[in-house]
């Protein structure tokens, strides 16, 4: 079943990146974590549905998502960019994505934390704290790190910020790559299970460094595109 829900705000949260806040169709139900095909709802547009996480939470009255634009793409992301409220955007049921299986570290790169959002959102409201929890989260430069005073802010929660085009970031990031040599000593039992959401290229990179440090297969959660 499709839905349309009409935008009623919409914010930056870094240069190129926006906080989205829909309104909430009654009876609609997700996961935290879960991702639904997004299009938007005018000529021309209808049939370009894209995969977009949720960052709200089930409870919440809106359904609100963090979309990063890329310009140099197709035009959909740019073009939500753009909105403004009172356009409107359809939407399909949720689908499978990266679910809670328990306290672990989190891998992203770039747009693709946004399934961590609601999941570690979620946890820390039921458990009071994310105590056990770490997030390592990779980003081209410091200004494209998305939401990370909301992160920063989520009690217990250990976060490694990680940039790959600059040199010389500031305080509480550091440069290089998550390869194996930055993984080997993040792999112990006590680690939990390794999360990890980005681009593909990524996931198939870190994935295989996991595997090649030791990690077994079944403490490795990937975003289920099926």
């Amino acid at each position: 079943m499709s839905h349309r829900l009409t935008l009623n705000r919409i914010e930056p949260v870094t240069h190129d990146t926006h906080h989205l806040v829909f309104d909430r169709p009654e009876g609609f139900e997700f996961t935290p974590g879960q991702a639904v095909d997004l299009a938007l709802d005018r000529e021309g547009w209808r049939e370009e549905a894209r995969p977009f996480t949720f960052v709200s939470l089930p409870g919440e009255a809106g359904l609100e998502f963090v979309i990063k634009s890329y310009p140099e793409h197709d035009g959909v992301t740019e073009q939500i960019g753009r909105m403004t409220p009172g356009d409107a955007v359809l939407i399909d049921e949720p689908w499978g994505a990266i679910r809670d299986e328990g306290a672990g570290t989190f891998i992203a790169g770039g747009a693709g934390v946004t399934p961590f959002v609601a999941v570690l959102r979620q946890r820390l409201q039921k458990e009071g704290t994310l105590e056990g929890c770490r997030l390592i989260f990779s980003n081209a430069t410091e200004q494209d790190i998305i939401l990370r005073d909301t992160f920063e802010g989520m009690t217990g929660l250990q976060t490694e910020f990680i940039v790959t085009d600059q040199q010389d970031p500031g305080p509480g990031v550091m440069a290089g790559r998550i390869d194996r040599a930055f993984l080997k000593d993040r792999v112990g039992q006590e680690a939990g299970r390794f999360y990890v959401c980005g681009p593909e290229p990524m996931i198939e990179d870190v994935t295989g460094a996991l595997r090649d440090l030791g990690v077994e297969d079944d403490r490795i959660v990937v975003e289920d595109l099926d």
